[in-house]
């Protein structure tokens, strides 16, 4: 009788198990291509495009937002027809409404605004929904999940950085574990699709406990690119 009980209890767990497991669904893999060869960007892609990521995503800066400056719309436009992988453009930049409608045009799917940039976020999110693209919102270490609650039913990505954005090859926050944690219990709690996204000084060893935490989506450009095997790197973050 204990046996058959213990089996019950079990079996139960197990149930609990498989609800979860389905509820958080697959770990997305998106290389960032900030650290990839920017003299070879159209091969980078294609070889991507071959290992069959999820998505690739795309960082804008304007050394204003972030004290770096790298690509625009004109460079994504040239780089779309190499794949039909969706593009994520991260807009790291001071006014991000007055290049939203360009970002969507050259072909971006999801377009991904700071919280923290000089805008209303709200417009920004109509404006993007507007245009047929998905929403991203995208909050700093020192930004308290909190602050961006009230969008959550809105979007269709948050964005958790987990090193202050701006360079590639930084080292991992730790205290992000708590955020991704906290926002995955609120987003569950509340029944929204949101998918979390992580991007920052990840490699297989922290993406392994960022997953646990309860991101859905893997951020990763110097693990990756400078790993001296793309494809065998991008194997090992599918194997999460």
């Amino acid at each position: 009788m204990r046996r058959i009980y213990a089996l019950v209890l079990y079996s139960i767990k197990l149930d609990k198990l498989q609800v979860t497991v389905s509820k958080m669904g697959k770990i997305l893999i998106s290389p960032s291509i900030l650290s990839s060869d920017f003299g070879n960007l159209r091969e980078v892609i294609k070889e991507l495009d071959s290992c069959k990521v999820d998505r690739i995503h795309i960082d804008v800066m304007d050394g204003i937002f972030v004290p770096n400056i790298t690509i625009g719309p004109v460079v994504i436009a040239s780089i779309r027809n190499a794949t039909k992988i969706p593009f994520e453009t991260h807009l790291m930049i001071e006014h991000p409404d007055k290049y939203i409608k360009s970002f969507a045009d050259a072909g971006s799917d999801t377009i991904i605004v700071h919280y923290e940039s000089k805008h209303d976020l709200r417009k920004t999110i109509d404006m993007i929904k507007s245009l047929n693209k998905k929403v991203g919102i995208s909050i700093k270490p020192k930004t308290p999940f909190n602050a961006i609650k009230e969008y959550l039913p809105y979007t269709d990505l948050l964005l958790i950085m987990s090193v202050e954005p701006g360079f590639g090859g930084q080292s991992f926050m730790e205290d992000s574990i708590a955020k991704i944690k906290e926002a995955r219990e609120y987003i569950d709690k509340n029944s929204y699709k949101t998918i979390i996204a992580v991007d920052g000084g990840l490699d297989i060893q922290n993406s392994k406990r960022v997953a646990d935490a309860g991101a859905n989506e893997i951020i990763a450009g110097s693990a990756i690119f400078n790993s001296g095997n793309i494809s065998q790197k991008i194997n090992d973050f599918k194997n999460l």
